[in-house]
Order: structure tokens, then sequence, then C-alpha cells
């Protein structure tokens, strides 16, 4: 009896245990009872929940990555890949798992060249490269896996986006080059201001005698037309030195009315030189072309420029076609064209036969320093020139070109019905004559001094020359003189012209001034030489120019300030 109560016993209590675990199954807390007689409740739920939360964890943290990473086996197939690679090749990840990775990185059926993957199995150490994909830069950085046995089992790829560094370091190297490009054309424009300065001087001599010369001549006398012809060549060497000193300074636009077709009539003989034999120049001129409202010399260095232009772009030779034409621009137009204003127009369309050009380089032919000459041979200025000549003008330029099919440029200018401005008079007609007055002329050039005396007394005027501010100083000070009017060059040796009349005013100081000097007015205001509005006479200037200039001062009553303190620049 007492056998069978144990029996009992122990068999209630297995079963208790037994119950109990299985209504801790139930409960869901434990997840697996091993054995019969001693039931082993294993509790490992949590276990399984921990690693699910640490593997979210690990995706989520690879999937923050910016950069996109493909873990490859050791055939380099993807077995993982996080959302950045999924967004660099438009691709979900069941796409890319099991595939090659240059199937997906390089649409290819077998590796390309200097794969890290093939340089990696050899070295066994981190490669790294750098490649384009479509419009983006990369560097992809690839570390070998290894097992215990240092054999390679996979690879960790990584593609880090470099475009904005790469746009960065490509637009400093692009603005250094422009900054050396800007550089040199200072340096240029130094020098050629110099030149233009001396070249000036030697002008204004051939000018002057020129003038003293053809005032002496008979009206029928046959040599009149050489001297003409002798001082139109000069008076053009001195618009080239005009261009010359604005070489690298912005112009102030000197607007009037004119025909366009004039302007191409008169420069029809210096283009049929400029583009050479091999190059037919053909002009199709409107009859009654509406007038414009332009500067003449800047619309004919928009003309020059422009078949500078397309002679280079046709070295074999070819066709160059000038038209002009009265358009109105409608509200059409306008709307597809920004900045264009409906209106009344003249067109004038350059057009050749040459090489052309893609769109790539249409796009970008009026910026700045852009040319597709060879280095060294094209500023790069000369189309971006011509756009703000136009544009400052009120005009409009387009462009239309085809690699091998020739280029066009139309221009837009707003027509005026303004008159045209009338002929300068003929200068034997202008009344600049002196009253015998007294001028003391200050020049450093003694063939322009002795050129000056010989003008100034063909004027009707007294002239005493000095050759330096230190003998204008000897002259006025202890020899007494007391000229009405003093000429003086702005730049001279020791003492420059403004530091002699500063000087000078001290004690006179009703003494009147002209300043002269081979440099333009708004260099010689601008570096703070002269005050602005000070009487100033460019050269090289002609005998009536600087007669009526003369006249202009001496026949003022009251005194004008003619020197003050230096502008600041």
């Amino acid at each position: 009896m007492s056998g069978a109560g144990a029996f009992d016993d122990d068999l209630r209590e297995r079963l208790a245990r037994a119950e109990a675990a299985l209504e801790a199954l139930r409960r869901g807390e434990v997840d697996l009872v091993i054995g019969v007689d001693a039931p082993l409740v294993v509790r490992f739920r949590h276990l399984v929940e921990e690693n699910e939360r640490l593997a979210r964890e690990w995706q989520t943290t690879f999937d923050a990555l910016n950069d996109a990473v493909l873990i490859l086996d050791a055939d380099q197939r993807v077995i993982r890949c996080n959302k950045a690679a999924e967004r660099a090749f438009a691709r979900t990840a069941e796409a890319m798992i099991g595939r090659p990775c240059w199937e997906i990185i390089h649409g290819t059926s077998e590796p390309v060249p200097h794969c890290p993957m093939r340089r990696a199995q050899d070295s066994f150490k981190r490669e790294t490269l750098e490649m384009r994909l479509t419009d983006r830069w990369y560097r992809v950085t690839l570390d070998p896996i290894l097992d215990a046995n240092h054999r390679l089992t996979g690879a960790v790829h990584v593609m880090h986006d470099i475009t904005d560094h790469k746009n960065a370091h490509e637009e400093r190297v692009k603005l250094q080059e422009q900054l050396q490009q800007a550089q040199k054309l200072e340096s240029v424009g130094r020098l050629a201001g110099g030149v233009a300065h001396d070249f000036n001087n030697l002008l204004i001599i051939i000018l002057g005698y020129g003038e003293m010369v053809l005032n002496k001549l008979h009206p029928q006398d046959p040599m009149r037309h050489w001297v003409k012809e002798m001082l139109g060549a000069a008076n053009r060497a001195a618009g080239l030195t005009r261009q010359l000193l604005a070489f690298s300074r912005k112009q102030t636009l000197q607007p009037v009315v004119l025909n366009l077709n004039e302007v191409l009539r008169n420069l029809e003989k210096m283009l049929r030189r400029l583009i050479g034999e091999d190059v037919s120049l053909e002009m199709l001129l409107a009859e009654d072309l509406a007038r414009v409202v332009v500067d003449p010399g800047q619309i004919e260095q928009v003309i020059m420029n422009l078949a500078v232009n397309a002679r280079d772009a046709m070295p074999q030779g070819g066709t160059l076609v000038m038209e002009t034409a009265n358009v109105v621009l409608d509200d059409a137009y306008a709307s597809s064209h920004p900045g264009v204003t409906p209106g009344a127009y003249v067109r004038l369309a350059i057009t050749d036969t040459g090489c052309g050009m893609s769109k790539e380089i249409v796009d970008r032919i009026f910026e700045p320093f852009f040319t597709t000459k060879e280095r060294g041979k094209g500023t790069g200025l000369g189309l971006s020139t011509v756009y703000g000549i136009v544009k400052q003008s009120g005009g409009h330029i387009f462009v239309y070109s085809e690699p091998q099919r020739g280029t066009t440029f139309t221009i837009y200018l707003p027509a005026t019905e303004a008159e045209a401005q009338p002929v300068p008079a003929n200068p034997g007609e202008v009344r600049t004559v002196g009253h015998g007055e007294h001028i003391l002329v200050v020049e450093d050039d003694q063939s322009l001094r002795k050129m000056m005396v010989g003008l100034l007394s063909e004027l009707g005027y007294k002239v005493t020359p000095a050759a330096n501010a230190g003998e204008a100083l000897l002259l006025v000070e202890e020899v007494g003189l007391k000229p009405d009017l003093i000429i003086t060059d702005v730049v001279m040796p020791t003492m420059s012209g403004k530091q002699l009349i500063d000087r000078l005013q001290r004690t006179r100081p009703d003494l009147k001034v002209l300043y002269m000097s081979g440099y333009t007015d708004n260099a010689i205001v601008h570096y703070g030489i002269l005050d602005p509005g000070t009487p100033f006479i460019q050269k090289p200037f002609t005998r009536d120019a600087l007669g009526m200039k003369i006249r202009e001062l001496l026949d003022t009553d009251r005194a004008e300030p003619s020197s003050g303190t230096p502008s600041i620049p």
C-alpha cells in the first residue's frame, strides 16, 4: 500500500509539472518543453526577438548610408545592398541580388578593365578608383572580405558621390584659367595704352601738319586729294588707337541716328581686305531702310568682329553675306524670345558658309572667355563684346548654326523715325581763328611742340613753347610771362601738367588751362589725375577740334575751375 501511494504521489507530481508546462506553453511563457519524466522548459523567444531587433537596426543603419553599398561574394555577385544602391542604379534589391556587379553598375556582360575587385584578388587590400556613370561622378572603394585562411570570400563595394566636389574643382580650374587670361589681358591693356599714347603723339603731328598743308593749297590744287587721303588714313589710325586704348576698359557709347546701309558701304572695302580673296562678300541692302540709334564706332566693331569670326570659320574659302531689312517683331516672336519687345526693328543678318557649330558651342558662344580656337589664339571676348554692344544699344542678337552648314548671326536694332545726323561741316568752313591771344604750350615731345606752335600761329595766336614744366615755371614766375591760356600735356617727366597748373594758380587763380593727353578723358579722370569737368582734349586731335576748344575756353567770361583736388580712384 505504501508503494502504491508513493507511485501515485510521483505520478501526480509529474502530471502537475506537465500540466504547468502545457499551461506555460499556452500562455506563451515558454517556447519548448523537452523530456517526459522531467520536462525541461526552454525560453528562447526573447532571443529570437532580440536577434530580429538587431537585424532591423543593422538594416536601418545600412540603409541610412548615403553611399551606395554592394556586398559581393567571391564571384562578384551581389548578396546584399542598401537603399542608396537602389536609388543609384534605379533597381530594387531583389533585382540586384544574385547578379554580377558589372551587369548592375556598367550594364556589361563581363567585368570591365581596371575592375577594383580583380585588383583586390591580387592585392588583398583596399582598392579605389573614380568613375562616371551618366551625369554623376563616384569614388569607388572596395574592401576585400578574407576568411581565417586569408582567402578572399567577398568584398564590400562602396560608391561615394563626388559630383559636387568634381564640379567645384572644375569650376576652380576654370576660374583660375579665366583669372590668368584676365591678368594677361590687363598686362596687354597696359602695354597697349602706353603704345597708343606714344603713337597718338605721332599721329597728332601728321594730322597737324597735314591740315596746315591742306589749308595752304589752292582749292583746285590736285595735291589736295593726296593730302585728304593722308589725313583720312591718319584719322583711321587714330580710330585704331582709340580701340587700343579701350582694349581693357568699358567704353561710353555715343549713339547717333544713322542708316546701317551707309555704315556697311563705308566698311565694304576694308571688309574685303579683311576676309581675303578666298571669301566672297555679298551685300544685300534693303531700300528705304529705317534708321537706328547706335554708336557708329561700336556698330562698326560689331560688324568687323562678326566678319573676322566668319573668315576664321571658312579657312578654305566660302561666301559671306551681309543683309539688311526692315522687320516687325510681333507678340508671338517676343513670347518665344525672352527679352524682346514687340515693335519695328532693323535686321542685320551676317551669314557664312563655314564649318558651323554644334548646339553645345552655340549655347556658350557669347560667354566671356569662351573660344573654340586653339589655346593662345583667341581671347574669347570677341563675340561677348558684340553681344554687349548690341544689348547696350537696346538691340538683340541671335545665332543659328549647324555643323558643316554655316552660321547666321541676326541682330535686331530698334528702328527710329528721327532724322539722321547731319554731316559735320568741312574743316575749312569752321571758324576757329584766334585774335592774337597769348598761349603757352607745354609739351615734352619736341616734334609735337613744334607742330603745335605752327598750328596755333596759323590760327592767329601768339605762341610761346616750353619743353617741360620747369621751363614753363621759369617763363611765368621769373620772366613774367602772362599767357591768356596754357595748353599742357597731362603726363610729363618730373612734374605733371596738373602739378604745374596747381602751382601757377596759387598766384593766378584765374589762369585758364587746356589739358591734352593720349589717354582717354575717362581714364585720366578715373585715375585721379584730373577732376571731372576739367577742360581736356584727347590726342590725336584735329586743327579745328583744337581751335574750337580754345575759343570755347577763351570766350568764356568767367574763369572755369581748371583743376582742384585730385579724384581718388
